[in-house]
């Protein structure tokens, strides 16, 4: 009996590309995988949701018919937007703010940082065109069906940190412009955009992200204008006189700034799935990486810059406060030039639902990937439902921004980092950098997908060494302890992959009957 395990949210007689009159957009999101129109329950619901131009495709690959869009940029354009805009900065505060290191120091790390740790997000945008897999699909070939449903229920919670924290910054900066608004109301008002945006689609998305990244860009150069004077004269210089920051603050800061990059991997091949698959590797791979590294790397160094100028400022640094109130920050820096300056700071806030609107996206098929059960429900149910959770624990976890923000970068980091490296060693290692080893058309069988057992060890087992190198306000590992600072992200990553090699090698060897998610004559032999 064959196991394959059906995904409903998927199999259709329309044709690939179909124009929507409700919106004019060549609805290839669709898939060309929904059914009937006259139908009942869910997939009636997907059918008039087709002919409202939303997108209805689940979790099934494409196929490489239907990859087809040859513009390569958006590749840049999806994650410059998602990336470049205040929660970067806040990211790049962190440093002066909660390491208590100066410019000098924060802009060393951040360029090691951003360099290394942005490779990985970009290769993961690879798997998108290459396979036409969603992020969390694409895992099954090194974690198996069952040892994937792990990981996606961890990118589900995952992604609702992110989306708090990203609404948490976007409703503070709109409260910090008007007397008639709350953290409340500006937190509701960016997660309802998102919402909207994600409900919509892949299409949806993005056209909002070729254009959304345009306001951040004139809200940086406005600060870096009306401020940047202050930045060269106030920006504390490092000198013979002034102690550098301990080295575990360093190495901390580092990985919390790389684990805002790293993050991204667990959800970047999402908004490739339609594009081109012909394209060389290193084109999409340039592309993306231009995206992500320019857009995290400005953002951290401007946060950065002026985080650490504001206690030599007495207007930014009560803006600043207690850190906890990024908003207001902002507002005293454009002060000099008035309104403009708040609707300058109005557009900023608005452009957080960039972030979070694919975060959204990407939080529904994340958890149409845990069980079957999940995937008979249409993947914009998801968004209403995320909506629902987000809101309530923004508004709560407002209060405690920089601790909450700190908090949740790393542990996301944690896990992320070596999911990511088992991902990369099996493609690397066991099918060799070559995207024809894999039997894409097995995603949904268990009995010819790998048994997942030497990735899931190997994510457990590295964190063994993960805990003891942790160090956070509420536990600091012994490692850490001894002085080396929060080094989670480096020998996590290092431990998962080393074990993953070995016990995917034994594998291999005791399983030689399974397909292990490989094209039969390019399985590899032990």
């Amino acid at each position: 009996m064959d196991d394959k395990i059906l995904d409903v949210e998927g199999h259709s007689e329309l044709p690939t590309s179909v124009i929507t009159p409700a919106t004019g957009f060549d609805d290839y999101s669709s898939g060309g995988r929904d059914s009937e129109t006259k139908v009942s329950g869910w997939k009636g619901l997907s059918s008039q949701a087709l002919r409202w131009g939303i997108e209805t495709h689940g979790i099934a690959p494409t196929t490489e018919e239907e990859r087809t869009d040859t513009r390569m940029w958006q590749m840049f354009t999806v994650w410059f937007s998602a990336i470049l805009n205040l929660t970067g900065m806040s990211t790049g505060a962190l440093g002066p703010i909660f390491f208590a290191l100066d410019f000098r120091e924060s802009i060393i790390i951040l360029v090691i940082a951003d360099t290394i740790c942005c490779f990985v997000p970009a290769y993961f945008v690879v798997f998108g065109p290459k396979l036409g897999t969603r992020t969390m699909v694409q895992s099954r070939f090194s974690f198996g069906y069952y040892g994937a449903m792990l990981i996606s229920a961890l990118n589900v919670f995952s992604q609702i940190g992110w989306l708090i924290i990203n609404s948490i910054v976007g409703g503070q900066v709109l409260a910090a412009v008007s007397n008639n608004l709350d953290d409340t109301a500006g937190i509701v008002i960016i997660v309802i955009i998102s919402f909207v945006l994600s409900f919509c689609g892949y299409k949806a998305l993005h056209w909002y992200e070729t254009y959304i990244w345009l306001p951040s860009v004139v809200l940086f150069i406005a600060l870096l204008g009306v401020g940047g004077h202050q930045l060269v004269t106030q920006i504390p210089i490092l000198n013979s006189s002034t102690p550098t920051a301990a080295a575990g603050m360093l190495i901390a800061y580092g990985t919390t700034a790389g684990a805002s990059d790293l993050t991204w991997c667990s959800f970047a091949a999402d908004y490739g799935i339609y594009h081109e698959s012909k394209t060389p590797t290193w084109k999409i791979f340039s592309w993306a990486y231009a995206g992500i590294f320019t857009s995290a790397f400005i953002g951290h160094v401007i946060g950065a810059a002026f985080a650490s100028a504001a206690p030599a400022i007495p207007s930014w640094e009560t803006g600043l406060g207690d850190g906890e109130d990024f908003g207001r920050f902002l507002v005293a820096i454009l002060d000099p030039i008035g309104n403009f300056g708040k609707f300058l700071v109005v557009l900023g806030a608005l452009t957080v639902t960039a972030p979070c609107a694919i975060t959204m996206y990407s939080f529904g098929v994340s958890l149409m990937s845990i069980s079957p059960v999940f995937a008979k429900v249409p993947r914009y149910i998801y968004s209403l439902i995320c909506t629902a959770i987000v809101i309530p624990v923004a508004i709560v976890g407002a209060t405690h921004f920089f601790t909450a923000f700190e908090d949740v970068l790393n542990l996301i980091g944690y896990w992320a980092t070596s999911y990511a490296s088992i991902v990369l060693c099996e493609h690397f290692i066991f099918r060799r950098n070559d995207f024809s080893r894999y039997s894409v058309e097995d995603w949904n069988t268990p009995s010819n997908l790998p048994l997942g057992i030497a990735a899931v060890l190997a994510f457990l087992c590295s964190f063994a060494v993960i805990v003891p190198s942790m160090n956070q306000l509420w536990y600091t590992g012994p490692i850490a302890n001894a002085g080396t600072g929060d080094i989670g992200l480096i020998t996590g990553f290092f431990a998962a992959g080393i074990l993953y090699v070995v016990f995917r090698a034994i594998e291999v060897k005791f399983s030689a009957k399974r397909r292990n998610g490989y094209h039969v004559e390019k399985a590899p032999r032990y």
